[in-house]
């Protein structure tokens, strides 16, 4: 139970330090500042960011990479040797990070939110 709490807290910390800090100065669709997960959706799915609420994105984006950040630090809370730790933060960074936006990418995708190629 108290590690459900401390994910949960560690979740909550996490958006709100990535919405603030890095999400929200790229509100606007017409910022010169996309994040570069935007820009990795919109060159692998195609994602038309003229059908896409832009601001809705940019809050699934900060609760996607939220949660892939809270999980990551939550396994490797598990475990007392910092040199597992960090083995343990190598090996699964990037898996999870591909695998989360694939899912937002193909939710995106099934919405029918993609350029007509």
């Amino acid at each position: 139970m108290q590690q459900i709490i401390l994910f949960l807290m560690t979740y909550a910390l996490v958006f709100i330090f990535y919405y603030f800090f890095i999400t929200r100065k790229t509100k606007k669709k017409n910022s010169k500042k996309i994040p570069k997960e935007v820009s990795y959706l919109v060159g692998k799915y195609q994602l038309d960011l003229k059908k896409i609420d832009y601001k809705k994105l940019l809050i699934i984006i900060s609760l996607v990479s939220s949660l892939d950040i809270t999980i990551i630090v939550t396994l490797m809370v598990l475990f007392e040797s910092y040199l597992i730790k960090l083995l343990l933060a190598i090996v699964l960074i990037i898996p999870v990070i591909f695998i989360s936006y694939h899912l937002v990418g193909m939710y995106y995708k099934k919405k029918g939110m993609t350029k007509n190629v």
